[in-house]
C-alpha cells in the first residue's frame, strides 16, 4: 500500500475512489475540474491510497484553517474507498497520514463530518476505531 498526496494533473486518479462518496461528480473530467479550478485555491488537497494498478483504492480531501472553537484544525471534507478495495486497510492508513499532516502543520485538531445513514456505519466504525469521536451535531440548510 502507498500513501501519497495527489497533485494537480493527478486529480483524475482519486475520481473512481471519491465517486463511490460523491456519485453526483459520475464524469471524471467534472470531478478534476471542481477539485483543481475551484476546491485547489481554496486551500482543498487530495491524498490518495494505492494498491495494485493506477487508480486510487482510498481517496481523502481536505483543507487547513483557523476558527474560535478548534484554534488550527485539519479538517476531511472527503473520505472514501472504492467498493472493491473496502475492508483492506486503506480507510485507516489514510487516516493515520492525515493525522500525522495535521500534527505536521502544527493543528490542534482533526475533524470530520460523515452522514448519519445506515450505510455510513462501516465508516463510523474505522473513525472510532481511529480515535475519532463525535463531538457535535452538524446542523445545515440547503440554500
Amino acid at each position: 500500500m502507498e500513501i501519497r498526496e495527489l497533485l494537480e494533473g493527478e486529480t483524475g486518479l482519486a475520481h473512481a475512489a471519491m465517486r463511490a462518496l460523491r456519485p453526483a461528480y459520475g464524469a471524471e473530467a467534472e470531478f478534476v475540474e471542481r477539485v483543481d479550478r475551484v476546491q485547489r485555491p481554496e486551500g482543498y488537497r487530495l491524498v490518495a491510497s494505492f494498491a495494485a494498478g493506477r487508480e486510487a483504492a482510498a481517496a481523502a480531501g481536505f483543507r487547513t484553517g483557523h476558527n474560535l472553537s478548534w484554534g488550527r484544525y485539519l479538517y476531511v471534507d472527503d473520505l472514501s474507498t472504492a467498493p472493491d478495495a473496502r475492508r483492506q486497510g486503506h480507510g485507516a492508513a489514510l487516516l493515520r497520514w492525515l493525522d500525522a499532516e495535521a500534527r505536521r502543520l502544527g493543528c490542534d485538531q482533526l475533524h470530520l463530518d460523515s452522514g448519519t445513514q445506515p450505510e455510513r456505519f462501516a465508516a463510523h466504525r474505522l473513525y472510532y476505531d481511529e480515535g475519532l469521536a463525535i463531538i457535535a451535531h452538524h446542523f445545515a440548510r440547503v440554500l
